[in-house]
Order: structure tokens, then sequence, then C-alpha cells
């Protein structure tokens, strides 16, 4: 625990009130009924595609990541190359970078807050974390993630910076789309308030992709809700139209830049 710390005291004044700086701006963009659009990146290379597009933020994409680096998702890529990785994407950028950490490479709540500390180090401004096991896919009790997030709250504090913690439920992942009903989003909307309490930033609800459900989510939790595109998302109008605060695409870039290199790979041989 010492030595993450103390690489935190190493930054410069300037950096660590650049970085204050940018999670405020990063922070400022979750407006419900005006989602900030988080195109995830991989790598510095796509920071900067995305960058140069007009981006107002950044967000790694685990799954994109571990691909990228030959590995698939679940926190199989080691935490020391993903936080290596994200270190060299906000070098390429001016933007606020968040960071997708999955489950925290941890069970226990320290551990959880001893990555989110590297990833402070590295720059990130804010981070998913989920409320999933990564082995199974099965969700953590509320209250164990809620204690989860209060230690990162506890750490991102004690470093100096308004960090965001976009709690991520993976209440939308335990069946098909067809089976999400309002049971669902009740406990969704308990579990928002649980991660609100010890200090979440966001509610972020991969999965879910029916818009009455959407709309109550967005109405009825405490905080800011991400939804992730997929074939069934509305339309990005419609989404703000119900109250909708963040946009992000997952791994769908990595896929779509994946099969541009391939098919252009294939018309050249």
């Amino acid at each position: 625990m010492t030595g993450k710390h103390s690489t935190l005291a190493n930054a410069s004044a300037e950096q660590m009130a650049d970085q204050n700086q940018k999670a405020e701006l990063f922070r400022a963009l979750h407006i419900p009924g005006k989602p900030v659009v988080l195109f995830n990146i991989w790598d510095a290379g796509s920071a900067k595609a995305v960058g140069a597009a007009g981006a107002k933020a950044l967000a790694t994409g685990s799954w994109s990541v571990a691909n990228a680096n030959g590995f698939a998702d679940g926190e199989r890529i080691p935490l020391v190359l993903a936080i290596d990785n994200l270190r060299r994407i906000v070098g390429a950028t001016e933007l606020p970078v968040t960071i997708d950490l999955e489950s925290g490479y941890g069970d226990a709540s320290d551990a959880v807050g001893e990555t989110v500390v590297l990833a402070i180090d590295a720059g990130a401004v804010g981070c998913n974390l989920e409320d999933s096991f990564p082995v199974d896919g099965k969700l953590r009790t509320t209250a164990d993630q809620a204690d989860r997030i209060r230690r990162v709250r506890q750490m991102a504090d004690a470093a100096n910076i308004r960090f965001f913690i976009n709690a991520r439920t993976d209440i939308f992942f335990q069946g098909p789309s067809e089976q999400h009903d309002d049971a669902m989003v009740v406990e969704a909307i308990e579990r928002a308030r649980a991660y609100a309490e010890a200090g979440a930033d966001g509610l972020f609800a991969p999965g879910l992709a029916d818009i009455a459900l959407i709309a109550r989510l967005a109405k009825d939790s405490p905080l800011p809700l991400n939804i992730m595109v997929g074939d069934k998302t509305p339309s990005m109008r419609t989404l703000a139209e119900y109250g909708v605060a963040r946009v992000s695409h997952g791994p769908r870039p990595y896929l779509l830049a994946m099969k541009a290199l391939e098919e252009a790979a294939r018309a050249a041989v």
C-alpha cells in the first residue's frame, strides 16, 4: 500500500491541478437529457483518433483493451499492463480519460481501493466498477459492492481528486433483454441508492435496451444514468429525451476498426 501511495506524492502540483480540472470537466458533462457520448478506445492511437473527431472525453473499454493485447475480457489482462496502457493514453491526449476497471481487480474493498490509486496515479479522472464477479458474472451483494465503492471514494478523496465512480450494475446481464422487467429496474434503483450513499457518481446499466425501463431507471435513480449502445438500443435522441446522461459504445468501436482492417487486408492480398 505504501508504495502505491508514494507514487501519488511524486506527482507535481501542476499535474494534480490539471488532473483535477479535467475531473471537474468530466463530471460536468453528465447532464440528464444531454448525454455525453463516449466512443470507447483501447490504446493511444485510438485515443488520438477519437479525440480528433471532437470527443469531449475518452473512456477505455475493458473488452477492447484486453483483446487488443491478446487477452480475453474478465480481468485476464494483467493490471500492470492495463495501467501502463492507461498512462500512455493519458499522455497522448488533453482530454479527460476514464478507465474501465472491470470489478476492480480484487474482491476485498482495500484491494479495489489500491487499484484505483494506480489509475489515479496514471492520470485517470474516473472509472467503471462492476458489481459482478469476473469469473462467472454473478452479482455481488449490494452491501458488498457498496463497501467496495466506499473504499474507492475514500482513496480518491485522500488523493484530493474529484474522481468519478461510475457504478456499473450487471443486473441486466443476468438474462436476455426479453426477460428484463420492472422488478429488475426496482433492484437496480435500490442498488443505485446504496451506491450513491457509498460515494458513487454515476450508474451504468449495460444490457438494458427497453426504453420504458430506461426511462423509469433514469427518473428514479439518484445517479446520472449511463446506457451502453447495443443492437437494440434506442436512438441517441430517444435516450436523451428520457433522461440518459451518458452513452457508451463498449467494444463496438474496436470491432468496427478490426473489421475495417480485415477487409482492407483481404483486398490487398
